[in-house]
């Protein structure tokens, strides 16, 4: 029988939806060991892990299909997938709401000072904070326009905020005032007064924010990073912040991680930290599960999955 295995531990209602849309396919979703015996026979793969790529790219694996359960894919075997023709599609699009969020909560806080105020409350002291900022009619550039970038910039649209866009093909979007490609990165620092970074790593993002790019960006501006932490050139960040070139920034993704107890970052007063899950949501699973069925439906009547699938030579 042919076999789908679930290695992120799906949860009853989803099996059954599974189930109903795959009724020739044995579903393989229990302990670690029984999907060990099991993995080489599988044709598809729900999610991904080290002894997975061990077992399913065995000469001998019957696996055509990865349906990875996250966004990023940079740590998955891209070019063994291409030379073995094993689609790959990815859960792009479940993160828009939750990481949009995080995002205005960072960039809010920046602008009422709502950080600072915290770290008052925990030392039991009143103090004023001087005048706050706003950020409606702020300027926003977003450097990597997906799904995330998408509803970033549909929210900024209630501030009455003017939106600048990065992304690789340069093509518009309808809550984007001005979108560019990457010739135009540096205009877009040099506007912005909040800079979101929502970019995929890939060879081309690899520290494509370096000191170069800080001392690019608009004085009193802040950087927020919710992409990739491999994006950004760290000790670049932490001299930007240090000399006063940026008024701070908010960080969920780092170069290493978890993020050592001997970073600067830790004690920076202008710096919001939170620990990568600024994609986590009560409702995630519901929506990956939505985009897996979705394409498992297509790929039950012969077609190839059409939905979020990832280019193997552009790693996204």
């Amino acid at each position: 029988m042919r076999t789908i295995a679930c290695l992120y531990g799906p949860q009853p209602r989803h099996l059954e939806t599974i189930r109903s849309a795959a009724p020739g396919f044995d579903i393989v979703n229990g302990d670690e060991s029984e999907l060990r015996a099991r993995l080489e026979d599988a044709e598809i793969v729900v999610g991904w892990n080290e002894w997975a790529e061990e077992i399913c790219l065995r000469p001998q694996s019957k696996l055509r299909w990865v349906q990875a359960w996250g966004a990023g894919v940079e740590h998955m075997p891209l070019d063994a997938f291409e030379r073995r023709n094993i689609m790959l599609t990815n859960a792009s699009g479940v993160h828009a709401y939750p990481i949009s969020e995080t995002v205005f909560g960072m960039m809010l806080s920046f602008a009422r000072k709502l950080h600072a105020a915290a770290r008052n409350q925990a030392d039991k002291r009143w103090a004023w904070l001087g005048e706050l900022e706003e950020i409606h009619g702020k300027t926003l550039g977003l450097v990597g326009v997906g799904a995330i970038g998408e509803e970033i910039a549909r929210l900024a649209r209630a501030f009455r905020m003017q939106v600048l866009g990065v992304r690789r093909s340069g093509a518009p979007s309808p809550h984007v005032d001005r979108m560019y490609d990457h010739h135009g990165l540096n205009e877009v620092l040099a506007e912005s007064d909040f800079v979101v970074v929502t970019l995929p790593l890939t060879k081309d993002t690899r520290r494509l924010i370096d000191a170069s790019r800080f001392k690019h960006m608009k004085p009193g501006a802040y950087f927020i990073n919710i992409g990739r932490g491999l994006t950004v050139d760290t000790e670049a960040l932490i001299e930007a912040l240090r000399s006063g070139a940026i008024a701070g920034a908010g960080l969920d993704v780092f170069e290493q991680e978890p993020l050592p107890e001997s970073s600067p970052l830790w004690a920076m007063e202008n710096v919001i930290i939170t620990p990568h899950n600024s994609g986590s949501s009560v409702y995630y699973d519901d929506r990956a599960a939505e985009i897996f069925v979705a394409n498992l439906r297509d790929y039950v009547q012969g077609k190839e999955p059409g939905r979020n699938r990832v280019d193997l030579r552009n790693q996204y």
